[in-house]
């Protein structure tokens, strides 16, 4: 009964995942669908992006969600194995870890199944934070390909400034990489969404976007609009009550923003409690009835008080929309000092996901 509601938008998921393809014409396309598709929706997400190539994933639970639906294509689980048994269970459903660590190294040296495992190799090429050390790629790679019921199928590393398309060390991680196995490998993999959109050098053979494919910039100095990329979820919501209060009157908790003057202000049904950020400040925009009012007072679990003066047209049953086609997440990401992935992953349960 509670009004607010994440709509997703299928189309614009389809719309994204062909500009990947337009900006990288030559490579595979695997399509991340963390964190339930960034909060998207798995199943629904992963169906949208049919003309990926492969999907990528962090659990195994997910992973074989996927095929039990039905979803035969490549599925690459992103921090590849956790325990002895894994490597067993994955190859039973044709699942490719990441390999990145030593101890995963010793997980497979045991494995003797009769279907070959692929795995994707993780060189560390400057993120400092999963990936085997340059020093020893060559050594750990050819300790692979002597593993009976191994192969591996990728290469790949993850870029740190990719954002920023000023910054010279996507350059510098891409010649490592290149170098490192020079010739060892039959297929590699950089970029991610920011290297899609910016860095044509780093697509290789596979590109795995992200944050894109849900109508989120992932570049510093472009906009989505700027980059044709549309917004996958509208976070929708209504007014509930408009009072009219006097000037001096104190809104919300902590009594930190006060009136001004004479005024309406409305209570939308929208709060943390939904995964809207609790820290988003005074003047945070919200559309109601498609036209911009600013955020007052603080976020409350359920609640959010806006400032409607100029909008004599609002009225209870108003629609409030707190982002997506109209205002963008990332404008409301960077009014509360966050981004747009926290606030697609953090929509909470509460929230009725609905399909357009």
């Amino acid at each position: 009964m509670r009004p607010i509601r994440a709509v997703i938008h299928r189309q614009a998921l389809t719309h994204n995942l062909e500009r990947v393809k337009q900006l990288a014409p030559g490579s595979n396309i695997m399509a991340v669908l963390k964190a339930n598709a960034y909060g998207h929706g798995l199943l629904s997400s992963a169906g949208s992006f049919s003309a990926a190539d492969a999907y990528g994933v962090l659990e195994v639970e997910a992973a074989i969600q996927l095929r039990e639906a039905g979803f035969g294509k490549r599925i690459c689980l992103l921090e590849g194995l956790f325990r002895d048994e894994d490597p067993a269970l994955l190859a039973s459903y044709k699942l490719e870890p990441v390999i990145h660590s030593e101890w995963q190294m010793q997980q497979l040296s045991h494995y003797q199944g009769e279907t070959p495992l692929n795995v994707w190799l993780k060189i560390d090429t400057g993120m400092h934070r999963l990936g085997f050390p340059v020093k020893e790629a060559v050594e750990v790679y050819e300790r692979l390909v002597a593993m009976p019921f191994i192969n591996v199928a990728v290469i790949m590393s993850h870029l740190a400034n990719a954002d920023d398309v000023d910054d010279d060390k996507t350059r510098i991680q891409l010649d490592i990489l290149e170098q490192c196995l020079a010739a060892r490998s039959p297929e590699m993999s950089l970029a991610n969404s920011a290297a899609v959109c910016a860095w044509p050098e780093t697509h290789l053979d596979w590109v795995r976007p992200g944050i894109m494919l849900y109508g989120s910039s992932p570049l510093l100095d472009r906009s989505a609009v700027q980059l044709e990329l549309q917004a996958a979820m509208s976070l929708q919501t209504e007014i509930i009550s408009i009072k009219t209060l006097k000037a001096g009157d104190a809104v919300g908790y902590g009594s930190t923003w006060i009136c001004p003057e004479d005024m309406r202000v409305g209570t939308i049904a929208c709060g943390y409690g939904d995964g809207y950020p609790r820290h988003a400040p005074d003047g945070t925009p919200v559309l109601v009835d498609g036209k911009t009012v600013p955020l007052v007072g603080r976020v409350s679990m359920d609640m959010v008080a806006v400032d409607l003066r100029g909008h004599n047209e609002a009225q209870v049953g108003s629609m409030a929309e707190m982002w997506g086609e109209n205002l963008s997440i990332d404008t409301i990401a960077r009014h509360a000092g966050t981004i747009s992935y926290e606030l697609m992953c953090g929509i909470t349960a509460r929230v009725t996901r609905v399909e357009a």
